[in-house]
């Protein structure tokens, strides 16, 4: 079903070049994606140079929708930086995408962490070899082109640079959209894994602030933490030969264009795809919306696993600014010390902070979620509101776009989004969780956004995930745990004792 559905999007895009490749048949050429978005809104061409453009993209299924159709659409550039690449049928189906881009005769650049990648080196370096695209791994002491020896020797010898990983979410489409946020590439962030799946957040950017995106993405790609895969993989690369290329890339096209994989429910969807887009366009919100990022590395080092960042300095300074309430939602919730007296600071100023994270019962990641409940009673009583995502929470019948196909067992649904709402006047979507790992360790990167319409659209969205029906209100006599098996607390207990928080 998975392949069915992703197979939909694949014919949907084609949909979409059809009706607008007929809409300019006057001019005899393909429209370029500016001509196309300032077709679609006049305005923007008049105000991309001073003002920023936001359209929060909430659904995985729009969300991919969107990626596709800027793929598609794309007819220089596109610049991609992931934390997780996985080997599955988003990521296959990425791939495919983007070679076809790339045969057309866009440039494809993509940066990937080196820590979590998951993907058939093969495929990727027949892509490496492909003229148009070229991809680079940021800070590989783990996997590729790294010995099990080398990479126990730079866990043991290296250890904070071992631990520096690049968790950007960034993807450029001819220097003139983006996307970023909290989505990776696979399936589980788009709403097509069966076991697990994550509610999750990103936001389409247009405008003034792609011009930092950019310098961001340039200043990654010519880092020295960037090492290109024909330079990992310089032997493999040299035997590779044309016909093992020519067979890779009929592999992903095979399974991307199989007959077999299409499906008569997802008609209806590929129907109304076509004015999908226009939609978007149509409800972007303009204001002085700004980028914030990391320098590659994160900081220089030389406090070992501390040190902070860019962008930590940033939210520091967003959370500063706050007269009466912040709003947060972050699946993973690990403070230091610092981190609380900070909100401790905030709450005596009568600002009223609540935060939306997982549950044990919903949590991905056991390691982290041991960090939180060590300090959970803490943060209740400097007076923080804390409220835990259920793994069958009522919302994701809304926001899960294969709901209904999986009802009788549906995955389960876990916080991934990482944003934040200030007096209900400013936005943050991106990438940064309230850990040690986003605060010191990790480069991360997020759009601030000052406009109150989107405030308080985003403020929605985080306080319904809130409600009853969705989160349980944490109090010190009230918390799920004993909604997990006895080896899930089990193993919980003895995580809690191990001295991980620096690197959570």
């Amino acid at each position: 079903m998975i392949k069915k559905v992703c197979y939909a999007l694949l014919l949907a895009s084609l949909l979409i070049s059809v009706n607008v490749a007929a809409s300019q048949k006057i001019s005899g050429e393909p429209p370029t994606l500016s001509t196309v978005i300032n077709n679609i809104c006049p305005e923007c061409a008049s105000k991309a140079s001073q003002q920023t453009a936001t359209f929060i993209l909430d659904k995985g299924e729009t969300a991919l929708y969107a990626r596709a159709w800027l793929t598609n659409h794309a007819e220089r550039s596109i610049d991609i930086q992931y934390f997780i690449w996985s080997e599955d049928n988003i990521g296959i189906l990425a791939m495919e995408a983007l070679l076809q881009a790339a045969n057309s005769g866009v440039v494809v650049r993509i940066i990937v962490d080196d820590f979590l990648i998951d993907a058939d080196f093969s495929v990727l370096l027949a892509l490496e070899s492909h003229p148009n695209i070229h991809i680079k791994i940021y800070n590989p002491k783990h996997k590729v082109g790294v010995s099990t020896f080398a990479r126990v020797k730079n866990l043991t010898k290296d250890f904070r640079d071992s631990n520096q990983r690049m968790h950007d979410k960034l993807a450029i489409f001819d220097n003139t959209i983006a996307i970023t946020g909290g989505r990776n590439m696979a399936d589980e962030y788009f709403d097509f894994d069966n076991q697990y799946s994550f509610r999750d957040r990103d936001v389409l950017v247009h405008g003034k602030a792609i011009t930092t995106m950019k310098a961001s993405f340039e200043r990654f790609w010519n880092s020295d933490l960037s090492l290109s895969l024909s330079q990992l993989l310089a032997d493999e690369l040299a035997a590779l030969t044309p016909k093992a290329a020519t067979d890779a890339y009929n592999r992903l096209s095979t399974y991307a264009n199989d007959p077999n994989n299409f499906s008569e429910e997802v008609k209806s969807s590929i129907n109304q795809l076509p004015t999908y887009f226009n939609t978007v366009l149509d409800n972007l919100r303009w204001s002085d919306a700004y980028f914030i990022y990391d320098y590659p590395g994160k900081n220089d080092g030389q406090a070992g696993l501390g040190g902070g960042g860019k962008s930590t300095d940033e939210i520091i300074r967003l959370l500063n600014s706050a007269e009466k309430e912040i709003i947060i939602q972050s699946p993973y919730l690990i403070m230091p010390k610092e981190t609380i007296t900070l909100f401790k600071t905030l709450i005596n100023k009568n600002i009223t902070i609540k935060i939306s994270t997982n549950s044990l019962a919903s949590t991905d990641n056991l390691m982290a979620y041991s960090g939180y409940h060590n300090i959970r009673d803490r943060l209740l009583d400097i007076g923080i509101e804390l409220y835990e995502y259920k793994p069958a929470p009522q919302n994701q019948a809304e926001l899960h776009q294969r709901y209904l196909q999986l009802k009788a067992s549906p995955p389960i649904f876990a916080l991934h989004a990482k944003s934040m709402v200030i007096d209900r006047k400013t936005a943050l979507i991106g990438t940064f969780n309230f850990d040690p790992r986003s605060i010191n360790l990790n480069t991360e990167v997020g759009m601030v956004i000052p406009e109150a319409a989107t405030a308080n659209e985003l403020y929605r969205l985080i306080t319904d995930d809130m409600k009853p029906e969705n989160s349980w209100h944490i109090s010190k006599n009230n918390n799920p745990d004993n909604e997990v098996s006895l080896w899930k607390s089990i193993k919980l207990t003895i995580l809690k004792w191990l001295p991980l928080e620096a690197v959570l």
